[in-house]
């Protein structure tokens, strides 16, 4: 068996340790590594997710669009034809041109008729378009983003009933929107409430998240610096009270809200979170276009 002089231990036990130091350092390296590209992976899911529904969403918007510009171009260029014929006529024959008025004002009518008519039909062909989301596709809604980090708890109150393809579009698409806003804001760990109200005739729904405070949290600041920042007095309370929230997404889905007769509000709690309430007093009946009688053409 080998012996060594016993001055060299020293040197090699000094060796090992510091062998073993450097081995115990790259393994922490690379599991902080690992750990870093699992979070920056799941973060390129979530943007890769938000892209998609907006993708989805702008192309909706598009060919709405699309469809409004040529009816509009239409009618209008009539009116145009019609109102050149009122000048015209009033030089000469005053009666003439009250009953050209009149035919611009029923050509206006109609115009905004079918402006209607035509945002219900592409809305209710985007619902029918395989595959679309539906009412009852809200629990993988709330799984998906469960998966992304939200905490969502949903309560439901009152009798369900079918409604028509285009509105549960409409209602599948501001939940949507209003999750996917806690996500951005508040991230992993937000807590959200989802809330639907069901009436004889209407629906409402709401969505409250604590995203602010989660926010905070999820620095990692000391109880008492996280408490400071989350604090508010009464200059927040008024202002969260009477401001008007503002972006895309919301006046997005406040055109959809109006478009089956209900109104939504955006609000902020200080220290807290958001708030989207979308209210829906006749859903149940509403075809999506505004006092018109789609049975005329």
């Amino acid at each position: 068996m080998l012996s060594l002089p016993q001055t060299v231990w020293p040197a090699v036990t000094g060796g090992l340790l510091v062998v073993a130091a450097v081995l115990l350092a790259l393994l922490l390296v690379t599991r902080r590594r690992l750990r870093a590209e699992r979070r920056a992976a799941a973060d390129d899911d979530r943007y890769t997710a938000r892209l998609q529904v907006s993708v989805a969403d702008h192309s909706g918007r598009l060919r709405i669009i699309r469809d409004l510009h040529d009816v509009a171009v239409h009618r209008v260029s009539a009116m145009i034809a019609q109102a050149d014929g009122a000048v015209y006529a009033g030089t000469t024959d005053p009666t003439a041109a009250v009953r050209a008025a009149q035919t611009i004002a029923e050509s206006g009518r109609m115009t905004l008729a079918d402006l209607r008519r035509v945002m219900t039909l592409v809305r209710e062909s985007e619902a029918d378009a395989a595959p679309q989301p539906r009412l009852k596709s809200t629990r993988e809604l709330f799984a998906t983003m469960r998966d992304a980090g939200l905490s969502v708890v949903v309560e439901e109150h009152g009798e369900a009933y079918d409604l028509n393809s285009a509105a549960e579009l409409a209602v599948y698409r501001i939940l949507q929107e209003a999750l996917s806003n806690s996500l951005q804001y508040g991230g992993d760990g937000t807590e959200v409430r989802v809330g639907f109200t069901w009436t004889a005739s209407g629906l409402a729904v709401r969505v409250d998240d604590d995203g602010f405070r989660n926010a905070v949290l999820r620095r990692g600041l000391s109880p008492d610096d996280a408490a400071a920042e989350l604090s508010y007095g009464v200059e927040e309370d008024l202002r969260s009270l009477t401001q008007q929230l503002r972006g895309s997404g919301i006046q997005e889905m406040r055109a959809r809200t109006e478009l089956f007769g209900g109104t939504l509000t955006a609000s902020e709690t200080p220290g807290v979170g958001f708030s989207i309430s979308a209210t829906f007093p006749s859903i149940r009946f509403h075809n999506g276009v505004h006092g018109v009688d789609l049975s005329r053409r």
